[in-house]
């Protein structure tokens, strides 16, 4: 009796066992069945070729609808390694144009996973680029000979003019940092590089479409499954207007060539970018084809740095064209009327400091201190206020203020303009010079420099042309930006919001009226163009790097402005000499269409002179 019930346990601990075993299997073959796609993708690969459409980029026009960026056909050779059958290699490089040595090269980095992560025998594997339109023609006629292998359409940027690079930027191969942090992207895709390419990337680059083929027991092409019924029709990316004038844009680069700088035009009344020039600049059209890498490379390690969107990135004492807004801050804070005078003996001098200046009557008020560009006149409002403790209390809380007055005008901070790269230039507060002299040991005299634009403060040209366009305004700004619609969408609110800065806009009549003497009987009298009330304000800022650099900004008609205008010149010298030039033109040709026959001994002069500069070191 004893045995038959241990035989009678041992039966149901092996049922049970058996079951168990039943269950894992059913559990598995579930998850193979229903839950892990990965086996369902391997039977449809074996079925079906899943082959990507790649939708029409969106075109690219100026202000005036003139067509700037358009598409071009490009065509990827596409191989399948587990369905490619031995092949004439010797016919296949003919119609391709290549060595066997570089196909064999080519087929081994396909397979190197360092190099190519998504490498799989059954998914489409890229060959070859951006087949020229001959080869592409040889090779589709001889397709059929090679199992395996199709061709991809792609669609490859074609810029209608050679300017305005820096703004329309470029499209690259996205790398594998694009493909992790967005699922649109597929190794061998295109993405924005640079430019408005890059930052309206989302609009431009449209949907992808599906078109699914069917494949026979040989993995041969048999047709589209369902006549097409599943597929996925691509969806054209969307085109830009842009608020570029790019006859305007290709006439500011004109009068750069054999200079290195940076102009740039806004409309004051919309913030809206009229040309944004970056000097030593390069043909878009570079970077576009087979031939993109080599000369990226060569773009990149040119001494002169043309890849460098001087306008936005590059940061600069703004010299004279501050001095504005030290007026501005001066009366608001109280501490100046428009009457409130100044002596100049032909520079600020007190307690053993000079700041050298120029001759001119002395003393003077504000509207012809900025008329003249009176050094002096600014040292002395700087110096009453930072050192004024009966309303501050001390240099460091009335720097604050002075500080925070500036950030209010867009400087210190990026201004937010839809390009990638831009700088925020560089404000200093008490607590800089707190870590350099110690709290309590500095004063107005210690860091009088920056009254005027030099020492520790640097801008970046389109924060100098934003400032004009708020005094042009009277009093506000809207954020630049260089996109002025979207098709079927909207640009970014923050482009059509107006910023207030902290100070009275009754104040900025008066600097307006002190730039307009600049330009009829002051600094910028070369700025004077027949007909239109031009204002004006020059900059020679102090370069420790080499000779002075010649800045200039302004802006016309006095009344309801047009443009505003930052002309800023490395190494130019007085701001005369060629800010204002450049700047006035560029405004005279927005205004007109055509520079005066007054004026054109100064547009040759502009066309024909090159600025000699050192290239600078990295």
């Amino acid at each position: 009796m004893r045995k038959d019930y241990k035989l009678e346990k041992r039966k149901y601990v092996i049922c049970g066992f058996l079951l168990i075993i039943a269950i894992i299997y059913a559990v598995r073959l579930w998850d193979l069945q229903l839950a892990d796609q990965k086996y369902k993708k391997s039977a449809d690969t074996n079925a079906f070729l899943r082959k990507t459409i790649y939708p029409s980029r969106g075109l690219i026009y100026d202000r005036n609808g003139e067509l700037v960026v358009f598409n071009q056909p490009a065509y990827d050779v596409m191989m399948i390694p587990r369905d490619v059958q031995e092949f004439d290699t010797a016919d296949f490089c003919s119609a391709l144009n290549i060595t066997r040595e570089q196909l064999e090269k080519r087929l081994v980095d396909m397979r190197d996973k360092r190099l190519n992560p998504g490498f799989s025998t059954y998914t489409q594997q890229r060959l070859i680029s951006q087949l020229s339109a001959q080869d592409y023609g040889r090779l589709q006629e001889k397709l059929y000979r090679f199992p395996g292998f199709f061709i991809q359409k792609r669609i490859l940027r074609q810029y209608a003019t050679k300017s305005a690079a820096n703004v329309l930027g470029n499209i690259r191969e996205a790398s594998a940092a694009d493909i992790k942090n967005d699922d649109y992207y597929s190794p061998g895709d295109y993405t924005g590089d640079l430019g408005v390419e890059k930052s309206y990337e989302r609009a431009l680059r449209g949907i992808k479409g599906v078109e699914i083929l069917m494949r026979d027991a040989h993995g041969r092409i048999q047709g589209r499954w369902e006549n097409g019924a599943e597929d996925i029709a691509p969806v054209s990316g969307r085109d830009l207007k842009l608020s570029l004038d790019i006859k305007l844009q290709e006439y500011a680069e004109s009068l750069m060539v054999g200079k290195r700088g940076a102009v740039v035009a806004i409309e004051p009344a919309t913030g809206e970018v009229l040309c944004m020039v970056s000097t030593p600049n390069y043909d878009p059209n570079l970077l576009v084809g087979r031939q993109r890498g080599e000369n990226y490379k060569m773009l990149a390690n040119a001494p002169d740095w043309p890849l460098y969107d001087r306008a936005i990135m590059g940061t600069y004492p703004p010299g004279s064209t501050f001095k504005p807004t030290q007026a501005l801050i001066f009366l608001e804070e109280g501490i100046i009327t428009p009457d409130t005078k100044f002596p100049c003996s032909h520079g600020y001098i007190n307690g053993g400091l000079r700041v050298g200046c120029h001759g001119h009557a002395s003393p003077l008020p504000l509207r012809p201190a900025l008329q003249t560009s009176c050094n002096a006149y600014f040292c002395w409002g700087f110096k009453a206020m930072i050192d004024r403790r009966s309303k501050y209390g001390s240099p460091d809380k009335a720097f604050e203020i002075w500080k925070n007055h500036l950030v209010s005008m867009g400087y210190g901070y990026r201004l937010g303009i839809d390009l990638p790269g831009e700088s925020r230039g560089f404000l200093p507060n008490s607590a800089f010079y707190d870590k350099f002299y110690s709290h309590g040991h500095w004063s107005a005299n210690t860091v009088i420099s920056v009254a005027i634009g030099q020492g520790e403060v640097l801008a970046t040209p389109v924060q100098i042309a934003n400032l004009c366009a708020t005094i042009a305004n009277r009093g506000w700004y809207i954020t630049p930006h260089v996109v002025k619609e979207i098709q079927d969408s909207t640009i970014s609110d923050d482009y059509f919001i107006k910023n207030y800065p902290t100070i009275e806009q009754d104040f900025y009549q008066i600097v307006a009226e002190g730039m307009r003497m600049a330009v009829i009987g002051g600094t910028c009298r070369s700025a004077n163009i027949p007909d239109i009330e031009v204002c004006g304000k020059t900059g020679t800022a102090q370069n420790p790097h080499g000779q002075d650099h010649s800045a200039f900004m302004g802006f016309a008609p006095y009344e309801e402005p047009k443009i505003a205008v930052c002309a800023y010149i490395e190494n130019g010298g007085w701001g005369a000499t060629y800010g204002v030039p450049i700047g006035s033109l560029v405004m005279e040709k927005y205004l007109n269409g055509k520079i005066a026959d007054s004026r054109k001994y100064l547009e040759q002069r502009m066309l024909n002179t090159t600025v000699f500069y050192a290239p600078p070191k990295k």
